[in-house]
């Protein structure tokens, strides 16, 4: 059978955090499911942005994808790096390109998925500041084409980098990326967006907080009048969220007990004491609720195993065999995969001593830590100046002056909200809502999203979920 000339137009929307909790105060996503339909989304370990976006993308599993969470040791390089951003990390066809050999003239744009360095789509924005000589850092964002950077800053203004992640994150960054959708999404037939709004509150105060229902309605409000154009252009609408986020109040540092216990190693340069993965026999790369631990000495395999298994806030200890039957055996996966308890979340710290950490870790530092820092979400608790100092700093910044953030606490307890255990609890758990009743699924699987993008846009895939 011939398809038509153009696919159906579809909006795939990815509200991180989005669980049937929130969406109990999320009036205008709920008459979308309630017109159209939502089930479960199954998602995938470590349930993390980088590792579900991916699979949903690909149709394929974290071992065949390679994305094994927001960040890994690089073998090669010798080096930790989180939040990387070439497409190219991420292995197999992407849905763009099925839906391209159906229909090769087809649009399609990206707002704020990650990977979107190099990725071949018509239509990119995704946060890039400017990193200036002297070492300030200014908001903005890459575009392709190149020219729909000036578009875009002219109708919306500077895109928000300091309220997309840090003390100050707030719904201005999900308002912008809202925007440029809008803007974005008559000009093609598949359009990808990022909204990240559900992530602040959630992970500082936690999921049950009042500061996490009034960031459910704030996003809701966001979200109305792009839900609104989707309707009257006739797109249809793939909501689709990668987590939920669960209470915790136990930080695990990992990498401290791995240090005390001779394993880990560090270099010290001014009085700092630095991470050194190529002198250490194992460390963690933390990720919310999961962490890769690389062990260099395969006959010290056992040894790491059993302190890991026997440290307070690990729930497993997965070896290559059961992360094989977890779908993510690959060789960027650690020698190890630790799954944290379902109140507990793992740290990246690896300095016993406080005066000993590296300038980087009171800072909004995501590309210089060796681990994932839920903590860059607040000023300082215990320190009254810090605010005071965060506004100076800018200040500095908009005289040409260089400036260091340093605001972020050290200690983790100020941490609510965490994500990366598979869901125990539906209601905390991911969900897809979709405006087509005709697409209904009980549950879809984070691979399924791949199909149903494709089906959605009116392509018949040879084996559509049963689920």
């Amino acid at each position: 059978m011939n398809q038509p000339t153009a696919p159906d137009r579809v909006l795939l929307l990815d509200v991180v955090g989005l669980t049937p909790r929130a969406l109990a105060d999320m009036p205008r996503l709920s008459r979308l499911a309630g017109s159209g339909w939502q089930a479960s989304l199954e998602t995938v370990l470590p349930a993390v942005t980088c590792s579900v976006q991916s699979t949903m993308l690909t149709g394929r599993p974290v071992a065949e994808h390679g994305a094994v969470g927001n960040g890994w040791y690089f073998r090669d390089l010798g080096e930790v790096f989180l939040w990387r951003q070439h497409n190219a990390l991420v292995e197999g066809e992407k849905v763009w390109d099925a839906l391209r050999r159906a229909h090769p003239g087809a649009r399609v744009a990206n707002v704020c998925w990650w990977y979107a360095m190099g990725m071949d789509v018509d239509s990119i924005v995704t946060p890039r500041p400017v990193y200036h000589a002297d070492g300030r850092k200014s908001p903005d964002c890459y575009t392709r084409p190149a020219a729909l950077h000036d578009r875009l800053v002219d109708r919306l203004g500077d895109f928000p980098l300091f309220h997309y992640w840090g003390p100050t994150a707030s719904i201005a960054s999900s308002r912008w990326i809202i925007e440029a959708t809008r803007i974005l999404l008559p000009e093609h037939d598949l359009t990808l967006s990022y909204v990240p709004h559900l992530d602040y509150d959630l992970q500082r105060f936690g999921p049950e907080s009042p500061e996490a229902r009034a960031a459910a309605r704030e996003l809701d409000d966001a979200l109305a009048p792009l839900l609104d154009d989707a309707e009257r252009l006739g797109v249809r609408v793939l909501v689709v969220s990668e987590y939920g986020i669960t209470a915790v109040d136990q930080p695990v540092d990992v990498n401290r007990v791995l240090r005390r216990a001779g394993l880990l190693e560090v270099h010290t340069q001014a009085r700092m004491e630095y991470l050194d993965p190529w002198a250490s026999t194992a460390f963690a790369v933390a990720d919310h609720q999961v962490a890769h631990v690389y062990v260099r000495d395969a006959d010290r395999l056992d040894e790491v195993r059993t302190l890991l298994e026997a440290t307070p806030g690990v729930d497993q200890v997965l070896d290559r065999a059961a992360q094989a039957e977890l779908g993510l055996d690959h060789e960027r996966s650690g020698d190890l995969v630790l799954v944290a308890e379902p109140r507990a979340w793992f740290t990246y710290y690896y300095w016993l001593d406080d005066e000993r950490a590296p300038d980087f870790a009171r800072g909004v530092e995501i590309h210089r830590k060796p681990g994932y820092d839920p903590a860059e979400l607040f000023f300082d608790p215990a320190d009254r100046s810090a605010k005071a100092r965060a506004g100076l700093g800018l200040v500095r910044k908009k005289l040409g002056l260089r400036y260091a953030m340093k605001v972020v606490p050290l200690d983790p307890r100020w941490v609510r909200g965490s994500h990366g255990r598979l869901p125990a609890d539906p209601v905390d758990g991911p969900v897809v809502i979709a405006s087509d009743a005709s697409l209904r699924r009980e549950t879809v699987a984070a691979a399924d999203v791949h199909d149903l993008v494709l089906e959605a846009a009116g392509i018949a895939v040879a084996a559509a979920p049963t689920h």
